[in-house]
Parts: C-alpha cells; sequence; structure tokens
C-alpha cells in the first residue's frame, strides 16, 4: 500500500515496457534528427548574415558563458536530480504529495536561477573580460559582448524551468512535446535572424532576443501538455521540502560528472593548438560522432530513466537488470554499425560534405584522423549513457562523478603521452579510451550491484552483430579504396557511390539479422509498424 492508502501501480510486463522504451527511444531520435537539422540551418543562416567578422565573434563569445551553465545545470543534471526521485513519489505517494513536490521544485528551481540570473547581468563585465582576455583592447567589441551576454542571461532561466518539464513529462513517460522542444527554440533563432534583425541598428541583437525567446517557447510549449497531466506548475516555495532536497543532494554530484566532461574537452583543445589545423579537425571529427550518439545513444538514454527509475523505486532489481541489458542490446544494435561505417566510410564521407572552398584535401586526411581516433570509442559513449542513467536511476549520481574523475586523470596522462606520436589524432584516440575505461568500469560496478545483467544475453546479442557487420565491411571497405576519393570533381558520381555504400551496407546488416530472427530487429520493426500505424498516440 502507497502511503496515501491506495494501492500501487500494477508493473508493466517487462515485454511491455521494452516496446514502450523502443517507441520513446525512437520518437526522441526522431525529435533530435529534426532539431540537428535545424540547429544546422541555422548555423548556415548565421554564417551567411554574419560571416566571422566582429560581431559574430562577440555572440559567439557572449553566447558561451550561459550555455555553458546550461550544459552544466539544466541539461542531463537535472534530469538524473529529478527523475528518480519524481518516479518514486508518482509510484508511491499520492497525487497531491507528488504535484507539491512538482511546485516545489519549480519555485524552487525559479528563485535560485533567477537569482544567479540576475547576478550574471550585473557581473556581465567582469565575466566578458575574464573569459576574453583578446578583447581586452578592443572596447567597442568588448561592450557589444557584455551587452550581448546581458541580453542572453536570461535563456539560462528559461531553459532551466523547460528541463523541469521536460523531466516532469518523461517522468509520466509522455516524450513527444519534450523531445520537440528544441525544435521550436531553433526556428525562434531562425526567425530572429531572418525576419526581425533588419529592424536593428546591430542586427546581432535580434540574434540573442531570439536565444531568449526560444527558450522561453521551448518551456511554453510544453505547459499545456502538464495540465493535460494534472501537473500545472503552482507557486509553492518549501526549499526543504524533503523531495527537494534529495533532488539538490543527487544534483551536485552529476554536476561534478558534467563538469569533468567540460575539463575534458578544454584539455584537448589546449592542447590541440599546439598542432596546425588541430582544434579545427577535433571539432569536426567530434561532430560526426555526435550525429549517430545524439539521435540514438542520449534518445535511448532519455526513453529509459523513467521506467529504470519506476522499477528502483518498487525495488523490481530483475526488471530494472533486464532494462539495464535491453538498453544496451539496443544501443550497441544502432550504434556498432555506425561506428564501423564511420571508420570505414571517414575519407568519402568528410570528402563529399566538407571539402569545398578553402577546406582542402588536407584537411579531409586530417579530420579522417581525429574522426577515426574518436569512433573507436563510440561504442563507450553510447553506453556510457545507459549504464549512467542505470545509476541515476537508483538515486546514485556520486558513483559515475567518482568514475568520471578518474577517467579524466586518464584522458589527461593518455593525451600527453599520445600525442608525442600521434599529435592530434592521439588526443582524439585520448579521449576514446577514457571514455572506454569510464564504461568498462561503471559496467563491472553496476553489474556487481545488480548480480549481473544478464551476461549471456548480452553476449549472444554481440555475436549477433558482430556477424551481421561482416557484409557491411566488405561493401563500405570495397568502395572506400575507389581512387575516386583522391579526386575533385565527379560529384553525383561519388554520391551516387556513397549512398549505394550506405544503402547496400544497411540492406546486409539488417538482413543477417532478419535470417538470425534477432530481438533487437523485432523490436525495431515492432516501433515503427506503431509509428506507422498510429502517428500520434505517443504524447
Amino acid at each position: 500500500m502507497s502511503q496515501s492508502g491506495q494501492p500501487p501501480p500494477v508493473p508493466s510486463s517487462p515485454q511491455r515496457e521494452t516496446h514502450r522504451i523502443s517507441r520513446a527511444a525512437g520518437l526522441i531520435g526522431g525529435a533530435t534528427f529534426c532539431s540537428r537539422i535545424l540547429g544546422f540551418i541555422r548555423d548556415v543562416i548565421l554564417a551567411n548574415l554574419f560571416g566571422a567578422n566582429a560581431s559574430a565573434d562577440a555572440f559567439y563569445i557572449a553566447y558561451r558563458i550561459p550555455n555553458l551553465l546550461r550544459e552544466l545545470f539544466a541539461e542531463g543534471s537535472m534530469s538524473s536530480a529529478f527523475i528518480p526521485v519524481f518516479t518514486e513519489y508518482h509510484s508511491t505517494r499520492s497525487k497531491q504529495e507528488t504535484w507539491e513536490l512538482a511546485s516545489a521544485a519549480f519555485t524552487t528551481l525559479l528563485t535560485l536561477v533567477t537569482f544567479v540570473t540576475l547576478m550574471g547581468i550585473v557581473a556581465a563585465p567582469s565575466l566578458v573580460w575574464l573569459l576574453a582576455p583578446g578583447l581586452h583592447g578592443q572596447a567597442n567589441q568588448l561592450a557589444t559582448t557584455t551587452l550581448l551576454t546581458q541580453i542572453m542571461f536570461p535563456y539560462l532561466l528559461f531553459v532551466s524551468l523547460a528541463a523541469l518539464a521536460m523531466g516532469i513529462l518523461n517522468s509520466l513517460h509522455s516524450f513527444a512535446v519534450p523531445a520537440l522542444a528544441p525544435v521550436f527554440f531553433n526556428l525562434c533563432v531562425i526567425f530572429f535572424a531572418v525576419a526581425i534583425s533588419p529592424f536593428f541598428d546591430q542586427a546581432i541583437l535580434a540574434v540573442a532576443i531570439g536565444i531568449v525567446v526560444g527558450g522561453l517557447a521551448q518551456f511554453l510549449m510544453q505547459l499545456p501538455s502538464l495540465h493535460k497531466h494534472d501537473f500545472p506548475l503552482s507557486w509553492n516555495f518549501h526549499p526543504r521540502h524533503p523531495g527537494v532536497r534529495r533532488m539538490g543532494l543527487l544534483l551536485i554530484p552529476s554536476l561534478l560528472g558534467l563538469a569533468v566532461t567540460q575539463i575534458n574537452l578544454t584539455v584537448s583543445t589546449i592542447l590541440a593548438s599546439y598542432f596546425q589545423g588541430g582544434p579545427t579537425y577535433l571539432f569536426y571529427g567530434m561532430r560526426l560522432i555526435q550525429f549517430p550518439l545524439g539521435i540514438f545513444g542520449v534518445a535511448m538514454a532519455t526513453a529509459i530513466l523513467p521506467t529504470l527509475s519506476g522499477q528502483a523505486a518498487r525495488g523490481a532489481i530483475h526488471e530494472l537488470r533486464e532494462t539495464v541489458n535491453f538498453g544496451l542490446r539496443m544501443v550497441l544494435f544502432i550504434i556498432l554499425p555506425s561506428m564501423v561505417g564511420l571508420m570505414l566510410l571517414r575519407i568519402p564521407i568528410i570528402h563529399v560534405f566538407f571539402e569545398h572552398g578553402a577546406f582542402s584535401a588536407m584537411d579531409t586526411v586530417g579530420t579522417a584522423s581525429a574522426l577515426l581516433g574518436f569512433s573507436i570509442g563510440l561504442w563507450a559513449f553510447a553506453s556510457y549513457r545507459i549504464l549512467a542513467t542505470a545509476f541515476y536511476s537508483l538515486q546514485d549520481t556520486k558513483t559515475p562523478a567518482i568514475v568520471a574523475v578518474v577517467a579524466v586523470g586518464l584522458n589527461i596522462g593518455l593525451s600527453l603521452w599520445l600525442m608525442q606520436w600521434l599529435q592530434y589524432t592521439g588526443l582524439a584516440l585520448a579521449t576514446a579510451c577514457a571514455a572506454m575505461g569510464n564504461t568498462l568500469i561503471l559496467l563491472a560496478i553496476l553489474g556487481n550491484r545488480l548480480q549481473g545483467l544478464l551476461w549471456k544475453t548480452l553476449g549472444i546479442s554481440l555475436v549477433r552483430t558482430g556477424t551481421a557487420l561482416l557484409p557491411l565491411i566488405a561493401v563500405c571497405g570495397w568502395i572506400a579504396g575507389f581512387p575516386l576519393w583522391q579526386t575533385t570533381g565527379q560529384s553525383l558520381e561519388k554520391i551516387a557511390w556513397l549512398s549505394l555504400a550506405l544503402v547496400a551496407s544497411t540492406i546486409g546488416y539488417f538482413s543477417v539479422h532478419h535470417v538470425f530472427m534477432s530481438e533487437e530487429l523485432t523490436h525495431l520493426k515492432l516501433m515503427l509498424r506503431r509509428k506507422i500505424r498510429k502517428p500520434s498516440s505517443t504524447t
């Protein structure tokens, strides 16, 4: 019995849960894909409007400050701290108690982040002075950067509230609206850049306002769904609420884990500056890695957290173990062919999409080398998301944070060692190796805590996937070896061959899984069928 005197919710069957996770992951992945495409269009529009002039430099420096805080606070850490506690309340307490927790968290967050935002606006001149030393001798650009920082700081407030709303809706297994929220952010920025900026003397100011309006849109568009689920947010200032205090305790280690990631990126950037083109090659290499990782790895981790949290709240360790196993199998089912495809087709992909204008054939080789280094660890980047999510569902954010600190030490050591022989490629490889170490340590700890992770099932799945990779390796390796990729021109022929490589290798990969009657392929088919038959069924 729950504390409200009502029986707890009847747990869903494992099969139903895996179907729901697959459907949700597909939905989130599709929305993420749309958001990334719109983000690319947004960047192209801004580049066309402002190029790399002083206004653009001021904008990106100013945007870095609230955006860094967003990465540390709103994204990831909010979900890892909020969803497990909220799901526990929703599973074991009355609806009134759950609503009070949501409102208390909303009010506390609104109060704290409003204070941080106001302090940021006041301290903007000092922040810009510290983070942009190259502007010290340029009074006008320094003033513009400070003004842009002050304009965009409220974005932190709105995107934090949007993250909280997303956490509530995801806990209620409502994924569509939160997943589409970033799409509206990009649309707002594009609209302000194209339609509003001509009315400003300094057009870049309109883009800054668009950033803030986009953050507000991300929050506001989720409010109707909260009302639909009878969770309207209201004022309830209760920072000492037991649930809010537990969220705070979970949030701090999660912030540490995210800060470690930022340290890793900063270390790589600093060391890459010793090699001409190094920072650029690492940037483009990581952008290509982030595409499959963001669309499926992050989507699966987001979709799986509410289910894991509910199972942890009920003490259903066996179900939790099965769900983690399913999440790892599904992620590796998609990520491993993506990893091998990027490794083999790295030259053709970069040649077709990047080798234009000032981007030379030498830059293609450099970016491909960085991509190869990162690609080796793609399976670890994706698996880490699932493992960390499992710890968060158990309301343990300390273990991933501690392991992350170990990983950053490993990354620094490997970077200093490998860069002596492999230059910037060594930095990419060091990042991949650190991610693999991070993932394997978490895997061992979680397996011990859950008395195993159904290793036999996971092993059989990996054998199936490894076998299915053989036709992919044959097709991609053959086409990647063409001399065509070292020549100029023949764009249509190159696009045709690259398309053939992608289509043929995909067909070959899934055909082998079909012969094996792969459970992962069955879930993927079911997800697609339900999406086609009932496209609006998931909210």
